[in-house]
C-alpha cells in the first residue's frame, strides 16, 4: 500500500513541525476486533486545530494580526499559533461557547470577543474586524492551506501505521476530514457526524454545500450549518464515505473510550469511535482519529 502524501501536506508538515507534537498511535482489540486509535487529543491546544492554523500562518506573508471566529477549538489553535509566532490575535465566539474553551482563548494570550449566538453571525462580526490594515483572518476549514495543515495528522498516521487501510474522522466544517482524505495515501476516509449536525451527509446527498440543522452534544466542535467548498470539493472524491451517528451512540462512545482506555475526549472526538463500535467504519485495520479534549465533564 503507498504511502505517499500529497505536496501541499508534505510543505505543510514541513512548516511546522518545529511547534507541534508528533502525537501517539494506540493499538488496542475491542470487540475482538483490531482498531488504532490516534490521540490527536493529546496535541498542544488540545485538538488537531493548531497545524491548520500555524499552517496558514507560516506560508503566506506576515501579518500584522490575526483575527478569526470559531465556536471553540479553532480559535484555540489560533491564539496559540498567533503566540508561537508573536502576532496579536482576536477570536470572536458566539455567546454560546463553552466556558472551558473560551477560557483557553484567554489563557493563549488572545483577545476574546462574544458576538451572537451562532457561528455564523460570530463570523461576520470577525470578518469586519478582520478589515483593519494588516490584519489576517483565518480560515477554520475553507481554505486549501488550513486543509493541508490538518492533513499532517494522516500523513503521521501512515508514517507510522502503514498496515492501517482506512481512517474514521469526524466532520464539522470538513477541514479535518478532508486533510485526512489529502494526506492518507489513498486509504479510505470515513467521514462521520452526528445526525443533528450532518452538514457533509447532507451535501453529498444534495450534489452540493446546504444549510443544515445544528442540534448535538458535539456542536461546539462540528457545528458547522454547511461544509465548506474547499473541503466539499475533496470528500466528493471515490475514496470517502460518509456516516451519521446517533446522540446516545456518540455519549457512550466518549463514556466508553475513558472506562476502557482512560482516553478523555470531547463528545465531537467520540464521534468517529462511536460509527467504529456500530460497525461503520470498514477496514481490515482501521484507525480512528481522536480530535479533541477541549471538553469540561466527569465520567
Amino acid at each position: 500500500m503507498t504511502t505517499t502524501v500529497v505536496p501541499d501536506v508534505t510543505a505543510a508538515a514541513d512548516r511546522i513541525r518545529p511547534h507541534v507534537r508528533h502525537t501517539p498511535l494506540l493499538r488496542a482489540e475491542v470487540d475482538g476486533r483490531p482498531l488504532v486509535l490516534k490521540l490527536e487529543h493529546l496535541q498542544r491546544t488540545g485538538s488537531f486545530k493548531l497545524r491548520g492554523a500555524l499552517n496558514a500562518l507560516l506560508a503566506g506573508e506576515r501579518p500584522g494580526q490575526v483575527v478569526t471566529a470559531s465556536g471553540g477549538n479553532h480559535g484555540i489553535g489560533v491564539a496559540t499559533a498567533a503566540a508561537i509566532l508573536g502576532l496579536p490575535a482576536t477570536i470572536v465566539v458566539p455567546e454560546t461557547v463553552p466556558e472551558g474553551k473560551a477560557r483557553r482563548i484567554e489563557a493563549a494570550g488572545a483577545r476574546l470577543v462574544r458576538a451572537g449566538t451562532r457561528y455564523a453571525e460570530a463570523a461576520a462580526a470577525a470578518h469586519e474586524l478582520a478589515e483593519a490594515p494588516g490584519a489576517r483572518y483565518v480560515e477554520a476549514y475553507n481554505d486549501p492551506v488550513v486543509v493541508a495543515g490538518q492533513g499532517t495528522v494522516a500523513a503521521e498516521i501512515v508514517a507510522d501505521a502503514p498496515d492501517v487501510d482506512s481512517i474514521a474522522v469526524a466532520v464539522g466544517g470538513g477541514g479535518l476530514a478532508a486533510g485526512v482524505a489529502l494526506g492518507s495515501g489513498g486509504r479510505l476516509t470515513v467521514a462521520v457526524e452526528p445526525e443533528g449536525c450532518s452538514c457533509l451527509h447532507q451535501a453529498l446527498a444534495a450534489g452540493r454545500p446546504v444549510d443544515a440543522r445544528v442540534d448535538s452534544v458535539a456542536a461546539s466542535a462540528l457545528g458547522a450549518t454547511r461544509v465548506g467548498e474547499v473541503p466539499f470539493a475533496v470528500l466528493s472524491g471515490p475514496s470517502v464515505v460518509s456516516r451519521v451517528v446517533g446522540e446516545d451512540e456518540i455519549v457512550a462512545a466518549r463514556d466508553r473510550l475513558w472506562d476502557e482506555f482512560r482516553l478523555a475526549v470531547e463528545p465531537a472526538a467520540a464521534v468517529p469511535f462511536a460509527a467504529w463500535l456500530a460497525g461503520q467504519v470498514p477496514g481490515e485495520v482501521p484507525c480512528v482519529l481522536l480530535c479533541g479534549a477541549n471538553a469540561d465533564w466527569t465520567p
